[in-house]
């Protein structure tokens, strides 16, 4: 499981070796974390499809992109389900 970088979250896809240390800013357009932004590492050249991120209420969160088409260092994700 590749990890994010930062207090919160993990994707649930593997990062391949060339893309380890590289990362976009995954950015909490809604639910429970709206506003949240947490580094994840890439994966095969894009961002993950879903992160699952830590609640401060020890849930755990899952996101989407909100987009399949984004550029640029960051991406946008909207609120799924709590796991």
């Amino acid at each position: 499981m590749a990890e994010t970088l930062g207090h919160r979250g993990s994707s649930d896809a593997r990062a391949s070796e060339e893309d380890v240390g590289t990362t976009i800013t995954a950015v909490l357009d809604d639910g429970p974390l709206r506003g949240e932004r947490i580094q994840a590492h890439v994966v095969q050249g894009r961002p993950p499809s879903t992160i699952d991120v830590p609640a401060d209420d020890g849930s755990t969160c899952r996101y989407c992109l909100a987009r399949w088409t984004q550029s640029g260092p960051s991406s946008m994700y909207t609120f799924l389900y709590r796991v």
